[in-house]
């Protein structure tokens, strides 16, 4: 080989597998509050399957669980921890204003 064809070359790389997200002796349930807490983005969004690395099957398991535990308040819908550390640096008073006559 040509050193100038060398140069094009990419390095191989060692490929190492991952662990799948969900091993197969977890449950999918909307019980399962430590699998589940898992899929979830600091928002409270459900993360897509590509940042998952999950299948179909197992992202519309874990989507249906999740929707399963907010309606029955187990998560809640959104995390709005910085709106409220927000709200309560600005304090307003709502009080009625007297006038005089």
């Amino acid at each position: 080989m040509d050193k100038s064809k060398r140069l094009f070359l990419k390095p191989k790389r060692s490929f190492r597998r991952r662990l799948p997200p969900i091993q197969s002796g977890d449950r999918i349930d909307y019980r399962n509050m430590s699998l589940i807490s898992r899929f979830i983005s600091e928002q409270g969004k459900i993360l897509s399957r590509r940042v998952n690395k999950l299948t179909l099957k197992e992202q519309r398991l874990i989507t249906i669980a999740i929707k399963q535990a907010r309606i029955l308040s187990l998560l809640p819908f959104l995390n709005n921890e910085k709106q409220f550390e927000r709200s309560e640096s600005t304090t307003r008073t709502t009080g009625f204003r007297l006038r005089k006559k």
